[in-house]
């Protein structure tokens, strides 16, 4: 995430290709192709530590499409607000949604001028009927977040909150759960929390992450699965719970899907 802005109050679309950037390096890892030289070897630095890192961000993607899936089937949300949404790639949280219910209402929040230049070309309407919009905030301020989310969500209406993978980028915990709790709290009954982030439960994990800090992208923090649990508190739980983002409900078709080092939960709020 980024507070660059020009003097007109538009934020800067100059690409910086001289350093990694972390939003290009998950593109990369994704199978994406807005990403460099510069990001595809920091993302390959990375994953010599890491190996596991490429199978994390496939089964991260595969997490969100069936959490919005479900979402928007089974618990009948037509609203989403997708905060941290990085660079667009295959199977977008709009994409999923509007394919389920046409009449769905997607915002993204990202505030990273290299993603709002990618997002304001690629992550438009799929359905006549549905909405996609961009939000131009810094999820560090929640209460912005909110406020112009409000501009194009009813939020009088339950909406889905969604916190993929980005939280790591928040350092300090009680920063973390309260950025999460101050967003949920603006959001009424029957809204649900869709979360997941990278966790310390693997040796490697931990030791790549903090190479990644030298690199010179915005530092990631991995943090044991109890701790992620805490964003969730004062919420109900959807069975399985919180689990290696694989194990959320998977495919019974895909025959066994391994853990990977990413946590993750669907939440309803009472």
């Amino acid at each position: 995430m980024s507070d660059r802005s020009s003097t007109d109050g538009e934020p800067y679309t100059k690409i910086d290709t001289s350093v990694p950037h972390s939003a290009r390096i998950w593109n990369y890892w994704s199978g994406g192709k807005d990403n460099y030289a510069v990001d595809r070897e920091a993302g390959d630095a990375f994953a010599a530590t890491f190996p596991g890192v490429f199978d994390l961000a496939k089964q991260a993607r595969q997490f969100l499409i069936r959490a919005v899936t479900y979402l928007a089937t089974d618990a009948g949300i037509r609203q989403f607000l997708d905060i941290g949404t990085g660079l667009p790639t295959l199977e977008n949280t709009h994409e999923v949604a509007q394919r389920a219910a046409s009449d769905a209402r997607i915002v993204y929040v990202d505030n990273d001028p290299l993603v709002l230049t990618h997002a304001r070309a690629l992550l438009t309407n799929t359905t006549d009927d549905g909405v996609t919009a961009y939000v131009n905030a810094d999820l560090h301020h929640p209460e912005q977040v909110v406020a112009d989310a409000r501009n194009i969500l009813n939020l009088t209406q339950p909406v889905a909150v969604m916190f993929m993978g980005v939280l790591g980028h928040v350092a300090d915990d009680d920063e973390m759960r309260s950025i999460v709790a101050r967003v949920m709290a603006a959001v009424p009954s029957g809204s649900y929390l869709v979360m997941w982030d990278g966790t310390s439960t693997s040796d490697d994990q931990v030791r790549a992450l903090e190479d990644y800090k030298d690199t010179g992208a915005v530092p990631y923090i991995g943090r044991s699965p109890e701790q992620i649990a805490r964003c969730f508190e004062g919420l109900e739980i959807l069975e399985p719970g919180l689990v290696p983002v694989s194990h959320w409900r998977p495919d019974p078709d895909a025959g066994t899907v391994a853990p990977v080092d990413g946590y993750g939960a669907v939440a309803r709020k009472p």
